[in-house]
Parts: C-alpha cells; structure tokens; sequence
C-alpha cells in the first residue's frame, strides 16, 4: 500500500528472525498486496481483525481487508493530505486528520461522506487520540495546542496551549481517562483529559520525540526519536505505573525512528516491541532485554510509507 510498491506484482517475501524462529522449526512469510492508494500512506490502524484503516497523500482515507488484499472503502473529504488515522479497535467509526487542519468522523457502514468535523486548529493536525468509548477525542496540532472534542456534537470542550510544544503524536492510556503525547521539545508528556491538563512529564530527551504508544495493559508507554548516523535514532521503554522511570532503551537504527508498537501478544513467544525508521528497516525488540531480533527481507520500506508497516493485526 502506497506510491513506492507501485511494482508489487503479489510476490511473497520471507524473513527469518535468526536463532529465534529458526530454533522453532518455523518460517513466517510476509505477503503483500495491491495499491490501496495512489501516493504515500502515512498513517495505518486496525479497525477489527480483518479491516485496517490508512490516510495517504492522495487526501484518501482507505478501509481495506488484509486477510483478502481487498479495499472495501474509499472516503473523501479533506482538502490535503492525511497525517493522522485512529480508532477503538473493534468499533464502527474511525478518524483522519490532516493538514488541511481538521479532523473528521467516518462510519464504516455507513456512506464514505464524513459524519462530523473538527475545525478549530491553525496549523496542520499531527495528532489524534480517541478516548476508550469513541465519545471524546483529542487532537493536537504544530500550533502548540491540543483539543478536546465532543464527538456527537463536534464542540471543542477544552484547548491548551504550551509554548514550544509541537505535537508530533498522541495515544490513549487504556481504561483510563490519561492520554500520552510526544513533542518536537524533545518532551513525553502524560495529559489529564478530564481539565486538559499535564499529570506528568518524563525527563527532557535529547532528541525529537516523533512517535509513541502504550502497552494493551496501560502498563508502559514506548516513543521514539530523531536522530542521523545512530546518533538518537532509538526508542525508549517507561513505566506508566507510581515509578514511571525509564525502563529500556532499543538502540541500533541509523537514522530518524518514525514509529514505535507494542507487537500482540501471540506474534512471539515473548513480550516485543517494533520499530521504523528513515534507514529503511523494520527492527523487532525484546521489550525486556532490549535485544534486536535481527532480520533478513528483500522489500525495503520507503521511508515516507514506513509508519505504514507496523499496523496491529
């Protein structure tokens, strides 16, 4: 899926994890798919076990089954391109932002026109977090401010504005009423959605904080880091609990990491985390020992699209 697989004829590509699978008897096999867009996807979700959601350059938003390499839906409605898409897994209803400075609603099941609209940003949107029952979602923008929203009505309920606090993305703390947020100041912040305020701030990086995500549990929380020549270019694992100290540090990329996921439990035999970056690989951690599952494939991910590739499911 996007511009630079425009060669992509459904071959399969094989990848082992050395001494890992190969101790298992075991080889998995990577199969990819037809364009569901005509540009760069920058930006994927699962919907269900079967559906994936992306937003692409192309100013689409894109519900498409994996399991068949199928697109179900197409749904126009922003001006520019896709920055952000997400939802509660297992529902109806999913949301894109953009740089066209709006959010908007979408219904699977229901027509490909939006549902509602959230205006209200100066800059481009380059977060968006939606609370555990899909009532509230919160989006946060280059222009230093994050929103609340009311997704029935569409009514801002509440803005904040740090200087200097250029989002670069946002992730709901499961079962709680907690967001997490990564900034261009090089800060992790955890925000209290209820006043829209800081509950709390881990220590200062040195580098651009670009992605994050937190455990299916609420447990830890993983972002991610800018950086050139393997200078930064890592992901950090915190604690999310009393503590919240920094737990691990996943280093070996060699340039900007662009994404960071907690992988479901039942794709290894132990806890692991995965990331992407501007080198064109895709690294597979040990989320407790910080060890690199090392990987062999022949695809190379384009650098625009590698968020792309670490869709759950």
């Amino acid at each position: 899926m996007g511009k630079l697989q425009s060669k992509i004829k459904y071959n399969t590509y094989k990848y082992r994890t050395e001494g890992y699978v190969e101790e298992n008897g075991c080889t998995n096999v990577v199969e990819e798919y037809k364009q569901a867009h005509t540009d760069a996807v920058n930006s994927v979700t699962a919907l269900n076990s079967d559906i994936c959601v992306s937003g692409g350059r192309d100013k689409m938003v894109v519900a498409y089954n994996w399991r068949s390499g199928d697109t179900m839906k197409q749904f126009k409605g922003h001006d520019r391109e896709i920055t952000k898409v997400a939802c509660v897994f297992g529902s109806n209803q999913f949301f894109s932002a953009s740089r066209d400075k709006t959010a908007i609603l979408w219904e699977l099941n229901g027509n490909s026109q939006p549902i509602q609209q959230f205006p209200g940003h100066d800059m481009v949107v380059t977060g968006l977090a939606v609370n555990p029952d899909s009532s509230q979602i919160c989006t946060g923008s280059r222009d230093n401010t994050l929103c609340m929203w009311d997704v029935k009505t569409g009514e801002c309920l509440q803005k904040a504005t740090i200087s200097r606090n250029l989002v670069t993305h946002l992730c709901w703390i499961p079962r709680e009423s907690l967001f997490l947020q990564t900034s261009e100041d090089k800060t992790i912040r955890i925000w209290d959605s209820r006043k829209l305020q800081v509950a709390h701030k881990f220590p200062v990086k040195q580098h651009i904080q670009t992605y994050c995500d937190v455990s299916p549990d609420g447990y830890y929380c993983v972002s991610c880091s800018s950086g050139f020549g393997g200078e930064g270019c890592e992901a950090t694992l915190w604690d999310l609990r009393q503590t919240r100290s920094k737990i691990c540090e996943y280093k070996g990329h060699f340039q900007t990491v662009t994404s960071c996921v907690f992988l479901p439990n039942g794709l290894s035999l132990i806890p692991a985390i995965a990331t992407s970056s501007y080198d064109n690989k895709v690294k597979i951690w040990n989320q407790y020992t910080g060890a690199s599952f090392r990987m062999r494939a022949r695809a190379k991910a384009a650098d625009s699209g590698s968020n792309a590739r670490l869709a759950r499911g």
